[in-house]
């Protein structure tokens, strides 16, 4: 008979590490974008070395993982897409009874106990469950049927553009405070620049819309395939960026010489 309440322990067979340290920092599925490199370090003295044999031949892995970042699981979740509760067997949600992952990402090369991966979706310090080959004949499929996914109008994919002005406000951010916006907004623009729940994304006027990213305010145009984004500026109210109300987030100071450096572009 099987024991249905049956409980068992994984252990982490190493870490994933990459410079993406926030949820809001990756894509939403690991093939969205193709810039994004990390590496699985795995754990020594487990015998792995000899586990790795034969991998490097393969252009592809899958990696199963753990949701770290997330503590509890949701048997109806709010897709990005949708606008709609689905069950949670029915997406990618991190939102899991036991938290597991899965990414197709593309293995580049291996050196010891080290595999650099690319167009990955995970963030640094993820426990990896476990690996394995990306098979041509096993994995992949032309379903005709994608679920609730074949209501939904098709995405297009977007070229992101920057003004002046914003390539200007993104390199005084970059370089006076090491503030690295311009990739993550970008990101953030690729996977999802249309509103949908709880995307932070709404329309100002017809094809004008704003993102809300962190403690920023992100005003674009989108027309014909192309994303221009035309201002950048705080999304703190007077009264903080005054000193009379505090905040959670540890920016203020560089809000407030943002403004200085930027005043006309910053009225939300």
């Amino acid at each position: 008979m099987v024991d249905y309440l049956e409980s068992f322990t994984i252990k982490p067979i190493g870490y994933f590490h990459a410079s993406q340290t926030k949820k809001y920092s990756v894509p939403r599925q690991a093939t969205v974008l193709t810039d994004y490199d990390g590496v699985i370090k795995l754990n020594p003295h487990s015998h792995f070395e000899q586990a790795l044999e034969g991998l490097e031949g393969f252009d592809r892995i899958w990696i199963l993982f753990r949701f770290h970042l997330h503590g509890h699981w949701k048997p109806k979740v709010l897709p990005p897409r949708g606008g709609k509760k689905q069950g949670v067997f029915a997406t990618r949600s991190p939102h899991r009874p036991n938290l597991i992952g899965l990414s197709c990402v593309e293995l580049k090369k291996i050196q010891g106990l080290s595999l650099y991966v690319a167009n990955h979706d995970l963030v640094d310090g993820t426990p990896i469950v476990d690996i394995k080959p990306y098979l041509n004949y096993a994995d992949s499929f032309q379903c005709a049927h994608q679920g609730w996914l074949d209501e939904l109008p098709t995405e297009e994919n977007i070229t992101v553009y920057w003004s002046d002005l914003v390539d200007r406000q993104l390199s005084y951010l970059a370089n006076e405070w090491n503030c690295q916006l311009k990739e993550e907004i970008a990101m953030r623009l690729k996977t999802s620049h249309l509103p949908y729940a709880n995307n932070r994304v709404k329309c100002i006027q017809n094809n004008h819309y704003q993102l809300a990213y962190q403690t920023w305010r992100v005003n674009y145009l989108v027309e014909e395939g192309k994303l221009l984004v035309q201002s950048l500026f705080s999304g703190y109210d007077g009264d903080t960026l005054a000193g009379r109300k505090s905040s959670k987030w540890e920016d203020v100071a560089i809000h407030q010489a943002f403004c200085l450096q930027f005043p006309t572009e910053n009225t939300i």
